[in-house]
């Protein structure tokens, strides 16, 4: 049997069908359209439709989970707030659910979802503890506890991306100071090389960019790292040095078996994941913790973990 698994972005949706190997048979991409909950799962329901009549036609699937990027509540039904999506408040478990009355439905997290997938056929695979951190614009998290998705004691998953890192410290999107996404996103890094670029005129930052703030980004200051610029290193290096604190709360937290990272900046690979252990294993309690490595899954990560969602609910 094939399930379909479907990751909601804010600028596209991403449709999968699924087997029982977790490889994505058939799949399809949409534009995300700010048009509701209603009109969104009935865009979804048609495209589902769609790839089931493809030659050779599959009769029918055994359920649909989606992936969001937002808050779910307890019950798993509602999506509290997808700012991206102009999602708040919507039952749109319910919706989708219309549009498919005879097969259940399932509603998760983006990063929980991608946490799955890790879990399924990625960095994951054979753990029953890991942690997935996502560095992208902002900061996700996914944990799995017991080989299962985690989400949270009350039902309101794991923002690992608002724990608080600097007590006071930078302005967080969320409201509040100092948390880990502040400091850890690829944001955070675009932030700290802008302000670099100005305070240091004479830098790589400044001379390749012609002290032009919108040609500077997280990969744009990683790339003059790289390169040798101090000031960009001095960035850089202060980011990792964030992002390893993060961790090590982690580590010491739940004792994790894998942290799997995540999200654009881990395109800098060893530059980033080499420092980055070491920076662990200088502050770990623990003489011995569990293993720090890229995640594996990529784009494949909403589809998948969205389509595992029913064997996660079992």
């Amino acid at each position: 049997m094939y399930r379909a698994g479907i990751d909601i972005g804010g600028t596209s949706i991403k449709i999968g069908l699924v087997d029982d190997k977790l490889e994505i048979v058939r799949r399809s991409a949409i534009p995300f359209q700010c048009v509701g909950g209603e009109k969104v799962a009935a865009m979804i329901a048609e495209e589902i439709h769609k790839l089931l009549k493809q030659e050779p036609a599959i009769e029918s699937i055994e359920s649909v989970g989606v992936v969001v990027p937002g808050s779910i509540d307890k019950t798993q039904s509602i999506v509290i707030d997808a700012h991206n999506l102009g999602f708040h408040g919507v039952p749109f478990r319910a919706q989708l659910q219309a549009q498919f009355p005879s097969i259940p439905v399932y509603l998760a997290n983006d990063a929980d979802g991608a946490a799955l997938a890790e879990l399924g056929r990625g960095a994951f695979e054979g753990c029953k503890t890991a942690v997935l951190l996502t560095l992208g614009t902002g900061v996700g998290g996914g944990v799995i506890l017991g080989g299962r998705m985690f989400s949270g004691g009350t039902g309101l998953g794991a923002e690992l991306g608002h724990m608080t890192l600097v007590n006071g410290g930078e302005a967080c999107t969320c409201g509040n100071h100092g948390c880990v996404e502040a400091y850890c996103s690829a944001s955070a890094l675009k932030r700290d090389g802008i302000r670099a670029m100005h305070a240091h005129p004479e830098s790589m930052l400044c001379a390749k960019s012609g002290g032009d703030e919108s040609k500077i980004d997280a990969k744009f200051v990683i790339d003059c790292a790289k390169e040798g610029d101090a000031v960009a290193k001095t960035v850089f290096d202060a980011y990792v040095d964030h992002l390893a604190a993060a961790c090590i709360s982690i580590v010491h937290i739940l004792d994790p078996e894998v942290i799997a990272i995540g999200g654009g900046v881990c395109h800098a690979g060893e530059f980033l994941f080499e420092p980055l252990r070491k920076g662990i294993d200088k502050k770990c309690f623990f003489s011995e913790h569990g293993a720090i490595v890229p995640a594996v899954m990529g784009n494949d990560a909403g589809i998948i973990g969205a389509a595992m969602l029913a064997d996660n609910a079992k």
